[in-house]
């Protein structure tokens, strides 16, 4: 293994594309609310599959969304965070809120509002993502250029931190932008 694991250029296009048959705006959110989520998702539970983990979570700052007409049918949000990463801490661009109406799922929607929220970031000057998921979803991520990062994330929780029970995955910002191997400590709550 070698000690930085290295990603293909930041600005490669996605492999998504969006779909013809609608017209999707992605627009930059002033707020974001949960009424704007269950408009999303309708009235799935617990349509991430996070409830029973009982994690306190830190809420998205930024907030990019697809429109079709007047209808919020996708988001993804992101928050700048201080992450530990061999000795050194980076400020990058927790990426999480990632949904998309049901009636419009497998058409690339998911693809095209996470690679609108991360250009945003990159605009930000942030050069690193992260992102919380289940494996079911790495195939989505990593054809965004998202890799997995080895060995688990600790995370901050009211009652200190703890190792966090689902997969981390982590995609550059900018060129050059490299992950070290070694212990990953998120000083926030996760996103």
């Amino acid at each position: 293994m070698t000690e930085h694991q290295q990603q293909p250029s930041a600005e490669q296009s996605a492999p998504f594309e969006t779909p013809t048959e609608t017209s999707f705006e992605t627009v930059e959110l002033a707020t974001y609310t949960p009424e704007d989520w269950r408009g999303i998702v309708g009235e799935e539970p617990d349509p991430v599959g996070i409830a029973h983990l009982e994690l306190t979570w830190r809420p998205k700052e930024q907030h990019l969304g697809l429109r079709a007409g007047e209808r919020l049918v996708a988001h993804a949000g992101w928050v700048e965070v201080p992450v530990e990463l061999g000795g050194r801490v980076l400020r990058v661009a927790g990426l999480g809120g990632v949904a998309v109406a049901p009636d419009l799922r497998r058409r690339g929607l998911a693809g095209t509002v996470v690679t609108a929220a991360m250009a945003h970031a990159r605009a930000a000057g942030l050069t690193h993502g992260l992102l919380f998921c289940w494996p079911r979803l790495f195939p989505l991520y990593g054809g965004l250029g998202w890799q997995q990062v080895a060995g688990g994330v600790r995370i901050e929780q009211p009652d200190g931190p703890i190792a966090m029970p689902m997969s981390a995955m982590w995609a550059p910002l900018a060129d050059g932008a490299e992950w070290s191997e070694g212990e990953v400590r998120l000083r926030s709550l996760p996103f």
